[in-house]
């Protein structure tokens, strides 16, 4: 594995210059894309925090980790980048991101899939997950980020008489 630090949670397939609010890569916001090089680690920690948090609850509908250190030992072998202090469910992310049309069987990964997916198929399962982390991220952005953006951009008046 790179001795390299994951310093973005950039993928390289920004959909932001497209005009996504919510890249369909990375699943971070226009602005945290837009000024990700602005941000103090703070900053940068509340975003990494969201996205793994997002991440775990969609993998933790679709798998189990059985065991973490196999997981980890496999990830290591492969030179499958992942972020050491994330949650084995985001390095199982990882795991099925980069491998998902080459792994036959993920229980030597450490991994079992819950019973409702074990007859699908790895890389429609792959595409699945990461469509549902994408419509979370993008909900979340319109339920909590939106309407501040809303206010900042036209002021509170505007938004009374649009809702109203």
């Amino acid at each position: 594995m790179p001795n390299q630090t994951i310093k973005t949670p950039c993928v390289g397939l920004c959909s932001t210059v497209y005009g996504d609010l919510v890249c369909r890569g990375c699943k971070r916001y226009h602005h945290e894309v837009i000024q990700w090089n602005g941000y103090n680690a703070e900053e940068k920690q509340a975003v990494w925090l969201r996205l793994e948090q997002l991440l775990v609850q969609v993998m933790t509908s679709k798998l189990q980790v059985l065991d973490p250190q196999r997981l980890r030992q496999q990830l290591e072998d492969r030179k499958i980048r992942f972020v050491p202090h994330q949650s084995p469910y985001c390095w199982a992310y990882q795991l099925i991101a980069r491998g998902a049309r080459v792994i036959s069987k993920l229980d030597a990964y450490g991994l079992a899939l819950l019973p409702e997916f074990r007859e699908r198929n790895l890389t429609d399962l792959r595409d699945a997950i990461d469509r549902e982390f994408f419509l979370l991220s993008e909900a979340h952005y319109e339920r909590y980020i939106a309407p501040g953006f809303l206010r900042e951009t036209f002021g509170a008046p505007l938004i009374a008489s649009t809702l109203g």
